[in-house]
């Protein structure tokens, strides 16, 4: 009914639209509108399998995948773990322990400047200084931020989560022994690789191999996951050295009093096992501490008894009586006349500083240390008679021990018109050695005249050695050597308590621009037990305070070798060799020695008391030893 009468009502008007009707698409247009999504279905699913499937396609899955992996997978590197140094018998020289690198990625982390201050504050660092950085690494993906530190502090960095900020595990090398070994061992570099020292002789047998493994990473790199280890780390092998640790602290000790006593300003000290070669211990002062590298600069850094060539003076006189008796124009026994003090040669006038000895035999002529003597004895021989000797026993020549830096020195070559050079070397001047290479020499001596390498490694099987003289002429010269320490010596301050000892005080001008002046290098080398020497040892002090003998060899270097000697024997277990009469001896020449030395401290008190105008405070009476 109302159907009929809406019909009806849009008859009579026509304003009112008519209802359109139902829309008919078209059968073709249907079937292309189909044919359309079937082919953008198609287009897609072809993409897909260029991306992923087809492996020739450019832009390929294989390419997509490198892209990934390039932003995902990285090679990280596994440090080697260096070889420990140890002493002859383990006691731990030098070791690698673990520690934590910070490190960032620039890129990341300049889009995260509110974090800046945090970082800083956290690496206790300027924060001007770390954003200035990162701006010059701006282009770059790697960065330091700080190298080296505490695990744990490290671990408090990365705890903050900063994106950019990643940690990475190195090794830092430790010196347990410090400054008494730091002249011999070395260090390392902030890399691990060695600058100095044994650390630099062996760095590649200490230092192994890095491996590196394949890890996951997320876009903030931190690592997700460890896919694979691509090359395993080998660690560095370890070394022994030859020193005795215990020897080496008592050198360093003995050393560094005699050069601050005598006021000089360096020191060398060197022992020698005889039977071997090896060095039982080599120290020098001023040293350096290792485990600060901040300090260890300049001069403190050298190894002088090996690097530092000086002219020796006195303790190459036996060297010389060694050629004197190997030539046959000289014995023991024959006689020089120094009289009066005085021998002109050329336009030179030598002197024994200012002492007449008269007429003296050979091995008086050691143990006064007379010029005169070994000027006339010299003048005899043919003209390189006593360089030929020096060479032989290792002077002007490499000891074999490979240490970086090691001087070979310097022997010159004579004619016979050259009286004064001549003379000049019979008593140790014009030539160039180092401290290792007189005890070298000595150690032939001491050897029979058999001569062995020198080793800074401890060594399993003796060599054989090089027979450089004959062992008849060796024991001559040692048994002058005990003279040079009796009574009547100028080394008698080089006697032990319990053991019999023999060698020569040196004491050489130095030469400053070609010129020599009144600073002095004063020495004792020396070899104990005499009958069967076990260790030659040398002493070295670099510009001795005082003036004429109280800087000599004998007096400054002598106390410190007896000292030695003493103490390093007991501990290699020698046993004892001296008499009861000269266990007497040497002990009231110690106790005059030490009252001597009071009085003089006294009267020095007194004096500078006096010149302050102070009160003298009186010394108490020493009470009596129970």
């Amino acid at each position: 009914m109302i159907r009929t009468s809406f019909a009806k009502t849009l008859e009579t008007n026509p304003q009112i639209p008519k209802p359109r009707s139902p829309l008919k698409v078209a059968r073709w247009r249907f079937y292309c509108v189909i044919g359309v999504m079937g082919i953008l279905v198609l287009v897609l699913i072809g993409h897909v399998a260029s991306l992923q499937v087809l492996p020739n396609a450019d832009k390929g899955f294989e390419f997509l995948q490198v892209q990934g992996e390039a932003r995902t997978l990285r090679n990280e590197l596994i440090p080697a773990y260096r070889g420990v140094i140890t002493d002859r018998n383990g006691a731990p020289l030098a070791v690698s322990t673990p520690v934590a690198t910070l490190w960032a990625n620039p890129k990341v982390l300049l889009q995260s400047p509110q974090r800046f201050a945090e970082l800083a504050q956290a690496l206790d660092i300027n924060k001007a200084e770390m954003e200035s950085r990162l701006t010059r690494y701006a282009n770059k993906e790697f960065m330091y931020l700080q190298r080296q530190m505490a695990p744990d502090a490290a671990q408090k960095v990365m705890d903050l989560d900063i994106p950019g900020v990643n940690l990475q595990t190195e090794y830092h090398r430790y010196y347990p022994a410090g400054e008494v070994v730091s002249h011999l061992v070395g260090m390392t570099d902030v890399d691990d690789r060695g600058q100095e020292g044994m650390e630099m002789a062996y760095d590649v047998w200490l230092s192994g191999e890095n491996g590196s493994k394949q890890v996951l990473k997320d876009l903030k790199g931190r690592t997700v996951k460890e896919l694979q280890l691509i090359k395993a780390a080998r660690a560095g092998q370890n070394l022994t050295l030859s020193i005795d640790l215990r020897l080496q602290y008592l050198a360093f000790r003995e050393l560094k009093k005699a050069v601050e006593d005598s006021g000089g300003i360096a020191g060398s000290l060197v022992i020698l096992d005889v039977e071997t070669g090896e060095i039982l211990a080599i120290t020098n002062y001023p040293s350096y501490n290792p485990n600060d590298r901040g300090q260890a600069k300049g001069q403190a850094l050298r190894n002088r008894a090996i690097t530092d060539i000086y002219e020796p003076g006195s303790t190459m006189k036996p060297l010389a009586i060694l050629a004197a008796l190997e030539s046959g124009k000289f014995k023991s026994t024959d006689l020089i006349d120094t009289n009066p003090g005085r021998f002109q040669v050329g336009t030179k006038t030598i002197t024994d500083d200012g002492f007449n000895y008269g007429v003296l035999d050979l091995p008086m002529a050691i143990a006064k240390s007379s010029n005169i003597a070994m000027s006339k004895i010299a003048l005899q021989l043919d003209a390189n008679s006593l360089t030929n000797m020096y060479s032989r026993l290792g002077i002007g020549h490499p000891t074999g021990t490979y240490f970086p830096g090691e001087s070979s020195g310097r022997v010159p070559s004579l004619k016979m018109a050259q009286l004064i050079e001549r003379c000049n070397v019979a008593f140790g001047y014009a030539m160039n050695l180092t401290v290792l290479q007189v005890v070298q020499a000595y150690a032939v001596i001491a050897n029979g005249g058999v001569k062995r390498p020198i080793s800074l490694t401890k060594i399993d099987t003796i060599p054989a050695g090089e027979k450089v003289v004959d062992k008849k002429y060796t024991d001559e010269v040692k048994n002058m050597l005990l003279r040079v320490v009796s009574a009547e010596g100028t080394g008698k301050r080089a006697r032990t308590i319990s053991y019999t000892v023999a060698g020569k005080t040196g004491t050489a001008f130095k030469s400053v621009a070609g010129h020599y002046t009144h600073k002095q290098i004063s020495s004792f080398v020396g070899m104990a037990p005499v009958e069967n020497p076990r260790i030659v040892a040398m002493v070295v002090i670099d510009e001795p305070q005082g003036a004429g003998t109280t800087a000599n060899g004998g007096m400054v270097a002598a106390p410190a070798f007896s000292k030695v000697a003493e103490d390093a024997l007991r501990m290699l277990q020698v046993p004892p060799d001296a008499t009861a009469e000269q266990v007497e001896e040497v002990k009231a020449f110690a106790a005059r020695a030490a009252k001597q030395a009071a009085d003089k401290a006294a009267a020095k008190l007194k004096a500078q008391q006096e010149a302050e105008q102070l009160p003298v405070i009186q010394q108490q009476e020493a009470l009596p030893i129970q």
